[in-house]
């Protein structure tokens, strides 16, 4: 069993710690408010790693540690708190008591520019269009930089219980765009967790793994069938179609082969099977 270190224990985090305690290994969560009736398996430690000084006697014995946080707000300079500072701040604890822990960091598939309807995957172009997902893009590459045996992990479109924003956007319809289909990429957060945990028993058991997931459904889906879906589902009317000149985008289409290959089944493998639970 190993010695995991939670970074950012918001929904997926904490879930995670709760199922990676339940099969034996020994859980540390790093949060700045950690709940407040926590499992008694899962040890928390309160630090915000914006704040090196905060970091000071954190344990630094792990063998992995997951890097799962989010941003205080959307803006520049909370994404560099976490995803710079943060983790630069980490990465000098470590350092400084050299120690070497494996990584598996979360970053998203914004990473990627493409807008056009292209397929991408591992191996595509990462040249994020926005200062925040530079920001991600960069502690990506500082991770996988530093050891091999760094993992990132690229989620798009997370939902699930608490994230229902194209619920939402069904009920209030409106219009949407039909024509270029602009592509939707998901993924349930049950799947998130899960796939967190399969990484993790991969590399444990000696698995050669690659640096780079993408994490996606597979079905990367166009916005105006999966709203149209769910609007029949809940008994509404269509959606409009949006009117659109020659110039709209149509976003990008994410290919998961390489993570399906690696043996993970999805638990939700298309938006049906997700949201029709929700629903």
């Amino acid at each position: 069993m190993a010695k995991l270190l939670i970074v950012g224990c918001g929904s997926i985090g904490l879930q995670l710690a709760e199922e990676l305690s339940a099969k034996g290994h020994r859980v540390t969560g790093l949060k700045r408010t950690p709940p407040k009736s926590p499992s008694a398996d899962i040890h928390y430690i309160a630090a915000d790693i914006a704040q090196l000084e905060q970091l000071k006697y954190m344990p630094t014995d792990f063998d992995v540690v997951y890097f799962i946080v989010s941003p205080d707000g959307r803006n520049p300079d909370s994404y560099r708190a976490v995803y710079e500072q943060g983790l630069n701040n980490l990465l000098r604890v470590f350092e400084q008591a050299s120690a070497n822990p494996q990584w598996i960091f979360v970053s998203s598939t914004s990473v990627y520019g493409q807008t056009h309807g292209e397929w991408v995957d591992e191996e595509s172009i990462a040249e994020p269009q926005n200062l925040t997902s530079g920001y991600i893009r960069q502690a990506e590459q500082r991770l996988t930089d530093l050891s091999a045996k760094n993992i990132v992990v690229r989620f798009s479109g997370i939902y699930g219980p608490g994230r229902e924003y194209l619920i939402r956007m069904a009920m209030q319809g409106g219009a949407v765009q039909q024509d270029p289909p602009y592509y939707t990429n998901r993924i349930h957060q049950a799947d998130c967790v899960g796939v967190l945990g399969y990484l993790l028993e991969q590399s444990l058991a000696g698995v050669a793994l690659q640096q780079y997931y993408l994490a996606s459904d597979n079905d990367p889906a166009p916005m105006w069938g999966v709203i149209s879906w769910m609007a029949e589902r809940l008994g509404l009317e269509p959606p409009l179609i949006k009117a659109l000149d020659k110039t709209a985008e149509s976003n990008k289409r994410c290919n998961n082969q390489r993570l399906t290959a690696l043996g993970y089944k999805f638990k939700y493998p298309d938006y049906k099977s997700g949201y029709a639970e929700l629903i």
